[in-house]
C-alpha cells in the first residue's frame, strides 16, 4: 500500500484543510450569521443538487470507474470512451432539468407547510446539480489517470473559499441572503471548469468529435451497467438523503438547520477513509482486470484495518471530547449531541466494512446490488417516516445508523459468500476492545473536572494513553503503525534529528 499511503497523505492533508475551511464556514460562520432555518435551507438545496446529480449521471460515473481501465490509452484517444459517457451524461442533464421543472409545483408543495422557504429558492438546486454531475464524471476520469489532487484541492479548498467569501460579505452587509444562496450555487461550477482545463493543457480531453471506436457489442455492455448501477446509486444516494428531506418536510428547517449541521461535523471521520478510497478504488478496478484475487483480498484487508485504526481514533478523540465542545455552541444545536452520535457510530461501521462496496459494484455480479439497495431505500424511507414522529431528528440519525449497518451487512455477506473475500480478522479485536476501553474510561473521567479546556486536555490524553500508545508499541495494526513510524522518520530527517 506504499503509492496508496503516499496519495492518501497528500489527499488527507488537502482535506483537512477543507474541513478547517468547512468549520470556519458550517460551526462558525453559519452560526454567527445565519439563522437554523437559513442554514437549514441551504443546506437541503445542496442535497437536492446532489439528488439532481446523481439522477442525472445515468449510471455514466461507475460505468467510468470500472471500465476506464480497459480503454486506457491516450494514443487512440481512449478509443471514445470519455465522450460517449459524456453523452450520457449530457442526455441526463436535459431530461432530469425539464423534469424538474414539470415537477416543480409538486415539488414546492410538499414542503410548503413546514418549510416554505425551501419552496422560494428550489429552483437553484439545478446549478448545484449540473455543475456536481460534471465534475464527477471529470474527477472519475483522473482518478483513472491516477491523477488525485487536483479534483481535491478544488472541492476541498477552492469551493469553501468561495464560500467564506461570500459569508464574509453576507456578514458586513455586501449581499443579502437572497444573492448568498444565488452565488454559492453557481460557485459549484468553478471546479468543473478548472478540471476542464487542466484535461484539455495536459493532452486528455479532445474539444473535437472523434469517433467513438467501441465495438456495438461492447457499448450494449457499457449501457447496461451504467443503467444497473444507475438504480443501484440512486438507491444509495435516496438511503443517504432521505433523512434531511424527511425532517425539512415533517419537522422544518429549523430542524433541518441542527440536522444538517450534525451530518457536517461527523463527516470529519470520514476524511481519511475518503482519502484512502479514492486511492485504493481505481486498484480495485484493476484487480478485476487482472483476476487477481490474491491482491484484492490483501487490499481489502489491508483498508478495513487501516479504516477502523483511523476511525476509531476520530470517534474517541471527537466523542469523548463531545460535551465541552458541544458547550461552545448556541442553545439550538445542543439537542445535536446524540444526532451527532447515531451518525458517527454509522459512519465508523461503514469504513470498517471498507472496500465491500467498491469490490461488488466492479464486478461481474453488480446487477445483484440493486435489489440490495431498493430494499435498504424501502425500509430507511418507512424507519424516517416512523421514527421521526416519535424521535424527532434523533429518529433520522437512527435510520441512517440503521441503513449503513444493513447495507453493508448485506454486502459483507455476499462478496464473502461469492468470492470467498473478507475484510475482518482476529488482529483487529484487539484494536476494537481497546477501543471500547477507552470509550467506557473516558465516560467517567469527564466528570473528573468542570472547565472545558481542562475536560479536552484530560480527555485527549486518555484516547493517547489508553488507545494510541498501546496500538503503537504493541503493533496491533501493522500498516498504520508503519506508515506513523516513516512520518516520524523522514521528520527526524528534516529536523536534522537521529
Amino acid at each position: 500500500m506504499g503509492f496508496i499511503q503516499r496519495d492518501a497523505l497528500k489527499t488527507m492533508v488537502i482535506s483537512y484543510l477543507g474541513i478547517g475551511l468547512g468549520y470556519l464556514n458550517k460551526a462558525i460562520l453559519f452560526i454567527l450569521i445565519l439563522s437554523t432555518e437559513e442554514i437549514g435551507l441551504i443546506n437541503l438545496i445542496f442535497i437536492v443538487g446532489l439528488l439532481f446529480a446523481h439522477f442525472a449521471n445515468f449510471g455514466s460515473i461507475y460505468t467510468i470507474w470500472k471500465f476506464f481501465p480497459y480503454f486506457n490509452n491516450r494514443e487512440k484517444n481512449h478509443f471514445g470512451f470519455i465522450k460517449l459517457m459524456l453523452i450520457v451524461v449530457s442526455v441526463g442533464i436535459l431530461l432530469i432539468s425539464a423534469i424538474t421543472l414539470l415537477l416543480r409545483p409538486y415539488i414546492e408543495g410538499i414542503y410548503l407547510l413546514h418549510s416554505p422557504l425551501f419552496s422560494e429558492y428550489f429552483i437553484w438546486m439545478i446549478p448545484i446539480g449540473i455543475s456536481y454531475v460534471l465534475f464527477l464524471v471529470f474527477e472519475i476520469y483522473l482518478r483513472g489517470l491516477f491523477k488525485n489532487l487536483l479534483a481535491v484541492v478544488v472541492h476541498e479548498i477552492v469551493l469553501r473559499v468561495l464560500l467564506t467569501f461570500l459569508l464574509v460579505l453576507l456578514g458586513v452587509g455586501v449581499i443579502d441572503f437572497e444573492q448568498l444562496v444565488i452565488f454559492h450555487s453557481l460557485t459549484y461550477a468553478l471546479p468543473t471548469i478548472i478540471l476542464i482545463l487542466y484535461l484539455k493543457k495536459i493532452g486528455q480531453l479532445q474539444f473535437s468529435i472523434p469517433s467513438i471506436q467501441i465495438s456495438r457489442r461492447f457499448k450494449k455492455i457499457l449501457l447496461h451497467f451504467s443503467a444497473v448501477n444507475y438504480v443501484n446509486n440512486l438507491g444509495y444516494v435516496l438511503v443517504t438523503s432521505l433523512d434531511l428531506l424527511i425532517v425539512s418536510q415533517m419537522l422544518g428547517l429549523n430542524a433541518a438547520g441542527v440536522y444538517s449541521t450534525m451530518v457536517f461535523f461527523a463527516g470529519a471521520i470520514l476524511v481519511p477513509y475518503k482519502s484512502l478510497h479514492r486511492v485504493s478504488v481505481s486498484l480495485v478496478s484493476d484487480y478485476w482486470k487482472q483476476k487477481d484475487m490474491t491482491k484484492m483480498q490483501d487490499l481489502y484487508v489491508k483498508f478495513s484495518s487501516v479504516s477502523l485504526v483511523i476511525g476509531l481514533v476520530f470517534f474517541l478523540f471527537i466523542w469523548l471530547n463531545v460535551d465541552p465542545l458541544f458547550s461552545l455552541l448556541p442553545p439550538d444545536f445542543i439537542a445535536g449531541k446524540w444526532i451527532f452520535f447515531f451518525l458517527m457510530i454509522g459512519k465508523l461501521f461503514d469504513m470498517y466494512c471498507g472496500l465491500n462496496g467498491s469490490i461488488l459494484v466492479t464486478s461481474k455480479k453488480y446487477k445483484y446490488d440493486i435489489y440490495f439497495t431498493l430494499l435498504l431505500t424501502l425500509l430507511v424511507f418507512g424507519l424516517n417516516l416512523f421514527l421521526i414522529p416519535i424521535y424527532g431528528a434523533i429518529g433520522a440519525a437512527i435510520s441512517t445508523l440503521s441503513a449503513l449497518f444493513l447495507y453493508n451487512a448485506i454486502r459483507l455477506y455476499f462478496v464473502a459468500y461469492h468470492y470467498k473475500m473478507f475484510p475482518f480478522t482476529k488482529k483487529q479485536v484487539p484494536i476494537i476492545l481497546l477501543g471500547v476501553l477507552t470509550l467506557l474510561t473516558g465516560s467517567f473521567t469527564i466528570h473528573m473536572v468542570s472547565h472545558p479546556i481542562a475536560q479536552i486536555v484530560v480527555q485527549s490524553l486518555l484516547v493517547v494513553i489508553l488507545f494510541l500508545v498501546p496500538l503503537f508499541y504493541l503493533k496491533l495494526e501493522v500498516e498504520t503503525v508503519g506508515f506513523i513510524e516513516k512520518i516520524l522518520k523522514k521528520t527526524k530527517n528534516v529536523l536534522g534529528l537521529r
